[in-house]
């Protein structure tokens, strides 16, 4: 793969919302990831890393290491968590309600939430009926691939 494109490619990355990208042409693959500044702000890491290989992983390794002390704190209940790498949005568009509150009864496949990724908004439902416990995540907020976002109970 060309290295102008590799560079267009991770101008794209810091531009946009996104944690991670992966581009297969033919053979090669090229996987760009970055950790978000909300969970690591005292990282001496670059922005991106660039693999030439889906061999080289251990940037998003390390993600998934800073964020299991926060899954220790979390209240007694079912966890629901994120099935994509995006952004978590609270409600529908800005300026209306959240979908749900603290303290909110819920329905098994009610909306929780909406993850944007790659320009696809994706319905967080849930997956038991209960009371909303803890909700773990803010509007806006980048969140990584199987990051607890909200405790049933």
């Amino acid at each position: 793969m060309d290295l102008r494109k590799i560079k267009k490619l991770i101008d794209l990355l810091e531009e946009s919302n996104l944690a991670e990208l992966e581009i297969k042409e033919g053979e090669e693959v090229v996987r760009l990831s970055r950790v978000p500044r909300s969970t690591a702000p005292a990282a001496p890491a670059p922005a991106a890393a660039v693999a030439a290989a889906p061999v080289a992983a251990p940037a998003p390794a390390t993600a998934v290491v800073s964020e299991t002390p926060a899954a220790d704190a979390l209240p007694a209940g079912h966890v629901v968590k994120a099935p994509m790498v995006g952004t978590f949005y609270a409600s529908a568009t800005p300026g209306t309600p959240a979908f749900v509150k603290l303290g909110q009864q819920v329905q098994a496949g009610e909306t929780l939430g909406i993850i944007e990724a790659m320009k696809m908004f994706n319905q967080i439902e849930a997956d038991v009926a209960g009371t909303v416990q803890a909700i773990l995540v803010e509007n806006g907020q980048p969140v990584e691939f199987d990051e607890p976002m909200f405790v049933i109970g």
